[in-house]
């Protein structure tokens, strides 16, 4: 078809009006964007990624759920993407890190899906779930310990933001890799940013010694059981698997957090339910999963042939993403959207279909046990601004909280010798850390100081001697 005057080539006549999904209004209101393309569009929408590509965005409940279990005609493979078989995928793009193929099961149905996915599965089943919540707590209380002298705190930089990867980073062998910059790393990859080729370098890097290390000194985690899986993975599917699960799990349970707490000192239905005993913190947990899940959407499937969704024509090699918060407010089954959700987990935060992620048990773990140790240990807190203060940065994938400004009764820190670590006031704010840049030659980085994260993990060993 030919495109309209003044339309670039590779746009055809369908997304010639097309709205993006970056810039000004996506990032101040996605929640509005998608409910206008849904008003003019229905559950199926035309839409321009960065360097204004053409894709799909599926607003519609029942059509998301069609487009995962159906992956005949709607692929994860990236290569079929005609931008990408067309050369126009630079790897300096932004969306580059997430849609370059790679050896992966994200990037694969079929056998190879089932050889990569069943080796994830089984390695993660070995976690003991006891184990991670005991982890988890210490890890929120060393958190906590770091600013409950104060009476204020910010919870996303100072909690929701360090949790995730400190448990994560636990799990998968690389405990001493924790770093404020592997935490900007991870989030910055996601945002489809100019710097976010620099950040996926900066955590392959990591995880490239991780594995060469584990190779050598096996352990109770994800990395060695990976590596001794019957599948026999190569050492690049092993780091590429555990950068898969290092990155979605962070992000996800970061805005999880984040969320969760939010909602829990703003909404007074909420909080007044959850003290009262009719809403568990699972319960919450999952009620935000509905509200405000951690990827709002997921790029992508790839058309395999020319088929229709929903009365629009999608062509082979089109992109489609997955628009999981559109279509957990879909009217289709959410007609009353301020109905509580007691315990229904069908909805889309972790996508579904073959490549539901694997690991969103660990995720509300990490979540749940974190915000009850965080609860328990500041009963009184509250929120230290408006409601209507609060800030989100939005990207294509993802919305999370800037800051979630907090006050409470302060308290001395649990651990006695907290006193003779740095405090986390002598560390840049996160939100204004530049992405490192990628190191400088093959297994070096560049030093970083003693700093108050170093502190929590000195603490943690020390109590294990």
């Amino acid at each position: 078809m030919t495109p309209p005057p003044g339309c670039p080539a590779h746009i055809g006549a369908s997304h010639a009006s097309a709205s993006r999904l970056y810039g000004p209004e996506a990032e101040s209101d996605p929640y509005g964007l998608y409910e206008r393309l849904r008003a003019e569009h229905g559950p199926v929408a035309p839409v321009l990624l960065h360097g204004d590509l053409p894709a799909w965005l599926v607003l519609g409940y029942r059509e998301n759920l069609d487009v995962t279990r159906t992956p005949s005609r709607f692929s994860r493979d990236s290569r079929l993407w005609t931008p990408h078989r067309e050369g126009r995928i630079q790897p300096d793009h932004p969306l580059a890190p997430i849609t370059t193929w790679q050896p992966i099961c994200v990037f694969t149905d079929g056998e190879q899906h089932e050889r990569w996915r069943g080796a994830v599965n089984d390695s993660m089943a070995r976690f003991d779930k006891r184990g991670i919540r005991r982890h988890v707590t210490e890890c929120a209380n060393d958190l906590v310990d770091q600013f409950c002298a104060t009476g204020r705190a910010d919870l996303v930089h100072q909690f929701a933001e360090h949790l995730p990867m400190m448990a994560m980073t636990q799990l998968l062998g690389m405990p001493e890799e924790y770093s404020h910059q592997l935490v900007n790393a991870a989030r910055d990859m996601l945002r489809g940013t100019k710097t976010a080729v620099a950040s996926n370098e900066f955590v392959q890097e990591k995880l490239r010694k991780l594995v060469a290390r584990k190779r050598a000194q096996p352990g109770a985690d994800l990395a060695t059981w990976l590596l001794e899986h019957p599948s026999g993975l190569t050492d690049d599917e092993v780091q590429q698997h555990l950068r898969l699960v290092l990155i979605a799990a962070f992000e996800t349970t970061a805005t999880l957090i984040a969320n969760t707490l939010k909602m829990v000192l703003t909404d007074v239905r909420f909080r007044a339910s959850l003290a009262g005993g009719h809403m568990t913190l699972p319960d919450a947990v999952e009620q935000v999963l509905w509200d405000e899940p951690p990827f709002m959407a997921i790029l992508g499937r790839w058309a395999t042939q020319d088929t229709e969704l929903a009365g629009q024509q999608i062509k082979a090699g089109d992109a489609l993403i997955l628009g999981l918060a559109a279509g957990n407010v879909d009217t289709v089954v959410r007609p009353d959207l301020d109905a509580p959700i007691h315990g229904n987990r069908a909805h889309l935060a972790f996508s579904g279909g073959a490549h539901e992620c694997p690991g969103q048990d660990v995720g509300r773990a990490i979540a749940g046990t974190g915000i009850d140790a965080l609860l328990l240990r500041l009963p009184d807190i509250a929120l230290a601004c408006e409601e209507s203060d609060l800030d989100y940065r939005s990207a294509i994938l993802s919305r999370h909280l800037i800051e979630l400004p907090v006050k409470f009764t302060s308290r001395q820190p649990q651990a006695s010798e907290l006193t003779d670590f740095e405090s986390p006031s002598a560390q840049p704010d996160v939100q204004h850390t530049k992405p490192p840049a990628p190191a400088t030659s093959p297994g070096r980085t560049a030093p970083e100081r003693p700093s108050w994260w170093r502190s929590i993990m000195k603490r943690k060993w020390l109590r294990r001697g």
